[in-house]
């Protein structure tokens, strides 16, 4: 596993927030007031004053940053897994965009739940909504979630907010591919990123065959790259 940039460490005392200021992109940044906001609303409308649920499908999956006091794994139903956000401050830059996995609406998608405790749900989402809300790129969303022992309930994800000036909408997978290769930001290389999300996926035993197919295509096009 790759060690992470994204730590409650940087995320708490502003580094990750410093790393994008001096990216070079000159796109608006949410205000910690905006993200207060938003904070309390989530606390506000959770179904259970007990505890509160995230839902990973990406880099959470593999570098929560936050801590729980379970951990499971399910599917959300009504949302899928793509890569439809363009990465100028992270895996990508300015020059050469990366792009990001975001929710996007239909079908479904697996990945991880962490219970967060009442007791520590401010603190909590503080951290994880200071690491997703940089931008107003992702809209905090309660999901319908399943897990195979358990009925539904209710989490919080990250859905792709199509108005953003960085959603990509639906690309072609060359697009994707070569985008993916070439990429590089402050946070590391887009491949890297593909790559650990794939390699935990299949490690939990729910792989994405779509993700595994890019990461193939993606390690292809980087040996080319480098030959020439």
């Amino acid at each position: 596993m790759v060690q992470p940039v994204i730590t409650r460490e940087s995320i708490l005392n502003g580094t990750i927030r410093r790393l994008v200021e001096q990216s070079g992109d000159d796109g608006r940044l949410m205000t910690d007031q905006e993200r207060e906001q938003i904070v309390e609303k989530v606390i506000e409308t959770a179904p259970s004053r007990d505890s509160i649920w995230i839902f990973g499908y990406g880099s959470l999956i593999w570098n929560p940053a936050v801590h729980f006091t379970e951990k499971l794994r399910g599917k959300v139903h009504g949302y899928h897994r793509s890569f439809c956000l363009w990465s100028t401050i992270g895996r990508g830059s300015p020059s050469k965009p990366g792009l990001m996995l975001g929710l996007e609406r239909g079908g479904s998608c697996n990945g991880i739940f962490y219970k967060i405790d009442r007791r520590e749900i401010r603190s909590e989402l503080d951290i994880v909504f200071r690491r997703e809300l940089i931008t107003a790129a992702y809209r905090p969303t309660w999901v319908s979630a399943r897990i195979s022992d358990k009925s539904s309930f209710k989490a919080i994800a990250f859905v792709i907010n199509r108005n953003h000036n960085r959603y990509a909408g639906t690309l072609d997978d060359e697009t994707v591919i070569q985008t993916i290769a070439e990429a590089k930001g402050t946070l590391g290389s887009c491949s890297e990123y593909l790559y650990e999300t794939v390699l935990q996926l299949d490690n939990l035993g729910m792989p994405d065959r779509r993700l595994a197919s890019i990461a193939r295509h993606v390690r292809q096009r980087e040996r080319e790259l480098t030959q020439r």
